[in-house]
């Protein structure tokens, strides 16, 4: 007689790639839902649905570790040598994932400290205001306050959320392989809430100062300043994307030797 296994044994298995593939469905659905929604502003929709994906992302990935089935060991042992997050997390693209997100509150600062309240009231924080041929001009939209409001608590909300899913992995039970799989998972989830708000940001600057000729010379710098990351955001965004879809940490002889494969 064949040994069937229950369904429910097959289910928990593959739980956590159920909801880290719910959470990126969820995530397009919610986007899509917003970018589309009625609004004044052209871009506030477009914010919403990035950081709602986003955090449907990370969402997803914490409930799939969550639901992680723990291998069932006869012996526990444990090691003297401390475990660290560092040990854990992709070691190519956490620093680069790091970076972009200075670099993304680096931005968002900026734009808050240059953002301009023209005469039309209620645009305080949406634009920039430069002097065109003598006269003030308004260039838009730009990552003011008004806009960078709901990337800031985005990052607020999932970055510690992260980085206290990333401390219990490497605390808890379970091998360093399994370990290292859902550490890669929560990272490339947050990478894509970087990743996409990096993008985002990066586009914004680019259109509002390419709008005309009157950003001047010291628009045409900054174009070509962020250009680059945002090559490099859409880069992490996509290694993001296909790791949370089916994250694949290396080995330990990988580590050992200095070799990865961040792919």
């Amino acid at each position: 007689m064949l040994d069937h296994v229950p369904l429910q044994s097959r289910f928990l298995d593959h739980a956590d790639h159920y909801a880290r593939w719910s959470g990126l469905a969820i995530g397009m659905v919610a986007a899509q839902q917003l970018v589309t929604m009625e609004s004044g502003d052209i871009a506030m929709p477009l914010v919403f649905a990035i950081t709602a994906f986003g955090l449907c992302a990370v969402g997803g990935v914490l409930l799939g570790d969550a639901l992680t089935l723990r291998p069932q060991e006869a012996v526990r042992t444990a090691s003297l040598a401390p475990r660290l997050i560092r040990d854990q997390v992709p070691p190519r693209m956490a620093p680069l994932l790091l970076l972009q997100a200075a670099s993304l509150v680096t931005l968002l600062v900026i734009g808050a400290v240059t953002a301009s309240d023209p005469e039309r009231t209620g645009r305080a924080g949406r634009v920039i205001t430069v002097s065109c041929e003598g006269l003030r001009a308004s260039l838009g939209p730009w990552p003011g306050l008004y806009y960078s409001g709901p990337m800031f608590a985005a990052l607020a909300v999932g970055t510690p959320v992260c980085v206290w899913a990333l401390r219990r992995i490497a605390h808890g039970p379970g091998d360093d392989q399994q370990r290292r799989d859902r550490a890669w998972a929560i990272t490339g989830a947050w990478g894509l809430l970087v990743s996409s708000q990096v993008l985002l940001v990066v586009l914004m600057i680019f259109v509002a100062l390419t709008e005309n000729s009157c950003a001047g010379p010291l628009g045409a710098a900054t174009v070509v300043v962020v250009s680059p990351l945002g090559l490099l955001s859409l880069f992490s965004f996509g290694w993001s994307l296909v790791t949370v879809v089916a994250p694949r940490a290396v080995d330990d002889e990988a580590a050992d030797d200095g070799t990865y494969d961040d792919e």
